[in-house]
């Protein structure tokens, strides 16, 4: 088994319960087996004028290939309503692997860890909930260097009722 490291976003549909919804999808997949969700935070869109995004990651314990679970990923989002119109617009569900065991992935489909996932503070906040402190990255990168050039602005934290 290896450690999986999954971002979860979504702006559309009421964004709680489609994260709610992908966690219990997770959870569901073959050969995995969900270690645990860090909390849900809001952020504004790259983009101006959609609504806010709420995000979250997943930590997936599993045996599955990389594309083999890149694919039950995008089921999982197509599932939820999700519909590729225009790059960073909106979204019901956006399902991202962040980092795949210690794996370097350069794939046309898949780039692991995640492009710009350093720049992405809605992504490296709640990854640091549930990786170790030491993490490093397969390019050899630190968690906590990406955490330290990558300030918490622009999130907020939701209250544990709220998700």
């Amino acid at each position: 088994m290896e450690r999986i490291y999954i971002g979860m976003g979504s702006n559309l549909a009421d964004p709680a319960e489609q994260l709610r919804s992908a966690v219990e999808a997770l959870a569901q997949l073959p050969q995995s087996e969900l270690a645990g969700v860090s909390a849900f935070y809001q952020s504004d869109s790259l983009l101006p004028g959609q609504p806010r995004y709420t995000n979250a990651v997943a930590a997936l314990d599993s045996t599955l290939a990389p594309l083999a679970l890149l694919d039950a990923l995008q089921a999982i989002e197509n599932g939820q309503g999700r519909e590729r119109l225009e790059r960073w617009g909106p979204r019901t569900l956006d399902l991202d692997i962040l980092l795949f065991g210690d794996r370097l992935i350069d794939e046309p489909r898949l780039k692991v860890p995640h492009y710009q996932m350093q720049e992405r503070a809605f992504v490296l906040y709640p990854l640091a909930e549930l990786a170790p402190v030491d993490l490093r990255l397969a390019d050899g990168r630190t968690l906590a260097e990406l955490l330290a050039a990558c300030p918490f602005v622009g999130l907020e934290r939701l209250p544990k009722n709220q998700y």
